[in-house]
């Protein structure tokens, strides 16, 4: 093959290409209805946009170049950055508190594998004003109901921890290195029991902690309910923690306990190995796991208070998340819940011969402006090929216009699940069409 995509790169032929609109479709209508605004930022950004939230580390994954102006830019590898940007721009007209989702096509430069590729689409949801654990109650129940409709209901989980917690949690442990702590944390489940501990010694915490540390964290397994929060929390002697770790017990503690309420308990946990690598998340943190544990997370996210300011605004609280279309896309394929394309068409008009053609697209024009899918055919093929096709595109039905029926102002309606068929006056299916009409009636062979 002389040409292919670059590394990391994919193509999305049809049927997929239908199939990932359709998804995205399903997630856009469900972001509409639970109140969130659509907002759509530049794919090219300042390099120093990225520079302010992560530093200069963050290059290493851009896709970033000098234009022929000789600026430092970049292709957007997340869309918070930008988010940040449009409300520092309008905090002072926007009104409290602004709920917005993104449907991005992201770039970063890293090492392909499954789930993840150089080029991707990225739903987000995020809410900016709101200090209180509704706005986190509210993100997730949104994100709860979008993976339900885009196909995933039953097949996820939420597991929630708060940065405040796991400091404080590591403070009493004796821990030095922060950051070590967190990686620690974030690999448990994929290290070695003796690596686990290993990387809790070199952040600095003492043997009798990580011993403790290691039960509670084989006693939680894949997570806590919420109706076992009070005795893990109990477990945890989250009395003895300092005020910023019983802030955070708190929080999680309500957070899980409301989101029960709405009754998301037999998909919400708390994990204390969640801790989510970027720094600028503040408190709660979460992510959205296959129940079946053998994938990478669905979405990640948490609360940012702090983000807005180094962007130049308003102290501003805010929380978000980020649902990746790879890892969705794999967890539907796996369990039979990727869709097949498109919605199916719902009508296809064959024309007995040439000679009908005009008025079949007629017909199309018409049913098209009414809202109804519809098609025909382009290359003059047989009454037969004609209805094969409309099989293959799966069409509900078959409207087939013959010399006869015309000479009635009707057509034949075949159901092409059943067979059946009937004569309608054209009037019927476009009110106000001229002609004579006839009444509906059963039709046998239509005219050939």
């Amino acid at each position: 093959m002389p040409f292919a995509p670059l590394r990391g790169f994919r193509d999305y032929a049809p049927p997929d290409a239908g199939a990932r609109s359709e998804i995205l479709r399903r997630m856009r209508s469900v972001a509409r209805r639970c109140g969130f605004a659509e907002l759509e930022t530049p794919s090219l950004e300042s390099l120093d946009l990225f520079r302010v939230k992560s530093g200069e580390e963050i290059s290493q994954q851009l896709w970033a170049f000098a234009d022929k102006s000789g600026r430092d830019v970049t292709l957007v590898a997340e869309t918070t950055p930008s988010l940040a940007r449009v409300f520092v721009d309008r905090a002072k007209a926007e009104p409290l508190p602004v709920k917005w989702f993104t449907i991005s096509r992201l770039w970063r430069y890293e090492e392909p594998q499954s789930g993840r590729t150089r080029e991707f689409a990225q739903f987000n949801l995020d809410i900016l004003g709101v200090a209180g654990p509704a706005a986190e109650v509210e993100v997730l129940a949104s994100a709860a109901l979008v993976l339900d409709e885009a196909g995933a209901e039953g097949l996820y989980a939420f597991r929630v921890n708060d940065r405040a917690l796991a400091e404080s949690l590591g403070r009493r442990l004796g821990v030095a290195d922060r950051d070590g702590f967190f990686r620690a944390l974030d690999r448990y489940r994929k290290s070695a029991p003796a690596e686990f501990r290993s990387e809790l010694a070199a952040a600095g915490a003492a043997e009798e902690g990580i011993a403790a540390l290691s039960e509670l964290l084989e006693r939680v397994g894949r997570g806590v309910a919420p109706s076992e929060m009070g005795d893990v929390l109990a477990a945890l002697d989250a009395g003895s923690l300092d005020a910023d770790g019983q802030a955070g017990a708190a929080r999680i503690s309500r957070l899980l306990a409301e989101l029960d309420r709405l009754g998301l308990g037999d998909r919400i946990v708390f994990d204390p190995t969640v801790v989510r690598g970027l720094a600028y998340y503040t408190s709660t943190v979460f992510e959205a796991f296959d129940r079946a544990g053998d994938s990478r997370a669905l979405f990640g996210g948490g609360r940012y208070d702090h983000l807005i300011e180094l962007f130049g605004g308003p102290a501003t609280p805010a929380v978000g998340l980020a649902i990746g279309d790879q890892t969705l896309e794999l967890l539907l394929r796996r369990h039979g819940r990727w869709p097949d394309g498109e919605p199916a068409l719902d009508t296809y008009v064959v024309a007995v011969s040439p000679a009908e053609a005009p008025v079949a697209r007629e017909l199309v024009e018409g049913l098209r402006r009414a809202g109804v899918a519809a098609d025909a055919d382009l290359m003059e093929r047989s009454l037969s090929r004609q209805l094969k096709e409309a099989a293959r595109r799966k069409a509900r039905r078959a409207l087939i216009v013959g010399p006869r029926e015309l000479a009635r102002g009707a057509v034949v309606e075949r159901d092409l699940a059943t067979g059946a068929q009937r004569e309608i006056p054209r009037s019927e299916l476009l009110p106000g069409v001229d002609g004579p009409g006839a009444p509906s009636r059963p039709s046998g062979r239509a005219s050939e």
